[in-house]
């Protein structure tokens, strides 16, 4: 069975960075296996939770901690606001999880809609606001690419 694409990645979604790109497009792939678990079988479900939670967490984590480096060494005054948001996504998926492992029930569909929500609405808005300002102040390269030199940080 070939699994659906719930969400496709669109150039739209690009922030102009490849491992920010890589990253979302990672991300994305983790709804899209979310959405292809929700089976409606309560057990299966709570497996594949399970299996892949934690994996999925420190990814998300990991991200967070690439964008909020490239936020700092750039100096983005956005920054606070974007650190507030990582922040409190990120205990809801901890509490999430917290809630599964003390026994509560777990709608797989429900979270996956809830991940598509925050990180598409996240990456068009959030993400947005970094990647435009990442433009403004990258150098433009010979070969046309845009590239942040330490020039671009004022270091």
């Amino acid at each position: 069975m070939k699994p659906n694409e719930y969400v496709t990645w669109s150039d739209s979604y690009s922030m102009g960075v490849k491992i920010i790109d890589d990253q979302h497009k990672g991300l994305l792939d983790f709804v899209n296996d979310l959405f292809n678990h929700s089976t409606g079988n309560e057990r299966d479900e709570a497996a594949y939770f399970k299996d892949v939670i934690h994996q999925a967490v420190q990814y998300v984590k990991d991200h967070f901690q690439t964008e909020e480096k490239l936020m700092i060494a750039t100096k983005f005054a956005g920054y606070p606001a974007h650190k507030k948001a990582h922040d409190e996504f990120t205990l809801k998926v901890v509490q999430s999880v917290k809630d599964f492992e003390s026994g509560k029930r777990l709608v797989l569909e429900k979270f996956a809609y809830f991940l598509k929500d925050w990180v598409l609405t996240h990456i068009a808005v959030m993400d947005r606001q970094y990647a435009e300002y990442f433009r403004k102040i990258a150098t433009r390269k010979a070969d046309g690419k845009l590239t942040i030199t330490k020039d671009d940080l004022g270091k």
